[in-house]
This record gives structure tokens, sequence and C-alpha cells, in this order.
């Protein structure tokens, strides 16, 4: 059975999409740190990142860095981190979370919610800025 990640590249689960092409797609996390918080995924379902080819690892960075380019246009944060954890979803995964402190890449404290209108803003505002 395909995993969360593939069911969403796939269209059996909605996502706020910010980018994809066809080896890569990126999404916002449902449940941000910050806002803007996206996943940067392989579209090849590999359970570690460090399993993918390397080629594959660096266009996957090359694309991740595009979305963080964008990111950092779209969201007033000081950088875009980048923080790779692998062991929630079994999908090698990398998380762009905008920051001003490194208190905002911590896991362990409370997500933010959003509104369905404020996720579809700030996709269109992210993928709007894709260069």
């Amino acid at each position: 059975m395909a995993g969360i990640f593939t069911r969403i590249i796939n269209r059996e689960i909605p996502c706020y999409k910010i980018a994809e092409d066809e080896r890569f797609f990126a999404f916002l996390d449902i449940h941000p740190l910050s806002k803007g918080h996206t996943l940067v995924i392989p579209k090849q379902e590999t359970d570690y990142l460090f399993d993918l080819k390397p080629e594959l690892l660096g266009e996957l960075m090359q694309f991740a860095q595009k979305v963080a380019h964008a990111l950092k246009k779209s969201i007033d944060c000081k950088r875009i981190g980048v923080v790779v954890m692998g062991l929630e979803v079994p999908h090698a995964h990398i998380h762009l979370i905008p920051m001003n402190s490194e208190a905002d890449m911590n896991f362990s404290r409370p997500k933010l919610t959003l509104s369905v209108e404020e996720f579809t803003t700030l996709a269109y505002q992210i993928s709007s800025n894709l260069t």
C-alpha cells in the first residue's frame, strides 16, 4: 500500500501544493511550526533520504532551494531553516521552515492552527514566487 506522501502525489489525499515537476513535489505541512512550513519530497517512494541515488539527492536539494527562495520572498523571516528527521513518515522528505530564531525549529513546541483560507493564500503566494 502506498504511503501518505505517495497518496498526496497521486491526488488521493488533498494538499496545499507549492511546486511539482516530474521527480519532486512540495506542499505545505498541515501541522506547521511556522507559516509557510513546507515539505519537499521525491516522487520516488524511498524511506531514508540517504538511500536516494546521489544524483537524485542532489536534484532534490536543488528543487528545495528553488522552493526555499520562493518561501523567503513570501514570508517575513530571517532565514529558511532545513530539517531532515525521517522518522515520522517512511518517505524521504525535507522540512523547509521560515524562521527568525532557533526556537522556531523546535518540533516539540505546539504547532500552528491555520484556516483553509490561510493555507490556500500561503500556497498561492509561495508558488507565485517560484522562479
